[in-house]
């Protein structure tokens, strides 16, 4: 996933108070998960609201994600990325579940697909963690990827589908949005490896 790729990068200083409050946080330090919550609240915000779609669902998965953070500090294992980037998938799996659960108490048929998706005015949450320079080499590179390639990236990370579900969606082969997934990843990969100090 290429959001969780771009939450490794970041400020070096920022990922040390990061990884030095959460083991604060660890022996129970209130003070140590306000300092988290501080720093990131609004990126976890704002991805939950990007793939819920809806305030008080991202108040939630917000409420949802620090709670876990709090009872789960422990796990966050320091060789496997950054404490935002723990964050962001923390954040991603929370709204997810409670997508899952809106729909399977509610018909696909039922479903208007065209409301789903929901631009958010602010800069993209994934962009946020990069540099000025990075996150504009970024966005050129996704504005400049064929539809036929973003589109299956989008729905796979923000809807949560499988690659299945998205061939389904889409009406191609699933070898299809396999490879068109692949290239795009691989496009943005370069693009950040050409953007790294």
């Amino acid at each position: 996933m290429w959001l969780a790729v771009l939450a490794t990068i970041g400020d070096a200083s920022v990922a040390d108070a990061d990884r030095r409050a959460l083991q604060r946080t660890v022996r129970g330090d209130h003070d140590a998960l306000a300092e988290v919550y501080d720093r990131h609240a609004r990126l976890v915000y704002s991805l939950a609201l990007r793939i819920v779609g809806r305030q008080p669902d991202a108040e939630d998965v917000l409420q949802e994600v620090f709670t876990q953070v709090w009872r789960q500090a422990s796990r966050y294992d320091t060789s496997r990325g950054t404490v935002a980037g723990w964050l962001v998938m923390l954040t991603r799996s929370r709204a997810l579940d409670r997508l899952r659960r809106e729909r399977a108490e509610v018909p696909a048929a039922d479903i208007d697909w065209a409301s789903v998706d929901v631009v958010d005015p602010e800069t993209a949450v994934d962009l946020q963690l990069v540099t000025a320079e990075q996150a504009a080499r970024l966005r050129l590179v996704l504005e400049a990827l064929p539809e036929a390639q973003r589109v299956p990236l989008e729905l796979g990370y923000y809807d949560g589908l499988s690659q299945s579900a998205i061939a389904a969606r889409l009406g191609v082969p699933l070898g299809t949005v396999k490879t068109r997934m692949r290239q795009a990843l691989l496009r943005l990969r370069d693009a950040l490896a050409e953007a790294r100090p």
